[in-house]
């Protein structure tokens, strides 16, 4: 097809300074792959917030588009396995990293990172998810991969109210496990529980006891908080249970003991959402697609925005304001 002008908010960070906001490209500008996209929603995560206000080091290269999500049709493919008119998902895979992103009207994917829609997912639903909900459903997928089953007791999801946490949430409840959930907002119980959380706690007012191993409360975590708080959850995790780590909002550091490893036999599960490979990718967002579809998509993700707002709710997102999914509508 011919060259497309198009809009996309596009990040620099150069001799003129580390900046972002809407440009006019053309298609031939974008990263290559053999499949253009013309989008029709992505949405915002905290990585993107993180890339678009230059707080965290996202980008390996610059000028590029921002957005880590993608969603649309396909305008135009020369890999036979994508037809005009198919309807794709991107999650990751290098998108506001090393390539240019879904904050634009267009972009090219790579094939083998080209998700067809799921039955059972619209568009909009699959950035309603969107990596958020895509790293939730992964880490729930590797906790039962190691064994995790729902008579072992609760799971507790920190940072609940956050994209990931809320999804989290749906999705264990969805799955048939009992879901607790932790937060600095006690404000925001009621919409925890009704996301299906069956008891939330206040993160001020916990106290993890300073032993090694205390008394276990859970039997198994989604953390998307790191520092302290995944240190005190190493303690209280049940016999054989499983930590899922996808988030590092408070702190990338960890200081805790072998104890829980070797005495309770504890597992602590990295989750790197970003590079799962395809089959591991398929499955997770056919589940997603079928029975661990969260039930409360409008609830959690009931903001919508366009690209001319993106500074405003990065500005949101990193004073950690926000709640729940931020979807950005591209068509």
């Amino acid at each position: 097809m011919t060259a497309q002008a198009f809009s996309a908010f596009r990040i620099h960070n150069d001799a003129a300074g580390y900046r972002a906001g809407i440009e006019e490209m053309s298609t031939e500008e974008l990263t290559p792959g053999e499949v253009l996209v013309k989008v029709a929603y992505s949405s915002v995560n905290y990585k993107d917030a993180l890339a678009g206000t230059g707080k965290g080091k996202i980008l390996r290269r610059f000028p590029l588009n921002g957005g880590i999500d993608a969603a649309g049709y396909v305008a135009a493919s020369t890999d036979p396995s994508f037809r005009e008119g198919d309807a794709v998902l991107c999650t990751g895979c290098g998108l506001s990293e090393t390539r240019d992103g879904g904050y634009a009207q267009y972009l090219r994917l790579d094939s083998k990172w080209t998700i067809p829609l799921p039955d059972g997912l619209t568009l909009r639903e699959a950035m309603q998810l969107g990596t958020a909900g895509f790293t939730a459903a992964l880490a729930l997928s590797q906790m039962i991969r190691n064994g995790q089953t729902p008579d072992m007791g609760p799971i507790v999801v920190t940072g609940a109210t956050g994209g990931v946490g809320s999804l989290a949430i749906d999705i264990l409840t969805r799955a048939g496990f009992e879901a607790h959930a932790i937060t600095g907002k006690v404000e925001q119980f009621d919409y925890l529980i009704g996301l299906g959380a069956r008891q939330c706690i206040a993160r001020e007012g916990l106290f993890w006891g300073q032993r090694p191993l205390e008394t276990a409360r859970w039997a198994g975590a989604i953390d998307n908080v790191g520092g302290d708080m995944l240190a005190g959850l190493t303690r209280v995790i049940g016999p054989y249970g499983n930590i899922a780590t996808c988030g590092n909002a408070a702190s990338i550091e960890l200081a805790t003991t072998v104890m829980p490893f070797i005495i309770r036999g504890l597992s602590l599960l990295g989750v790197a959402s970003a590079g799962t490979a395809r089959a591991l990718r398929d499955e997770v967002w056919q589940r997603l697609a079928g029975p661990w579809k969260p039930m409360h998509l409008a609830t959690i993700a009931a903001h919508e925005v366009d690209l001319a707002a993106l500074p405003a709710t990065f500005a949101t997102m990193v004073g950690g304001r926000s709640l729940g999914r931020t979807i950005v509508r591209l068509a």
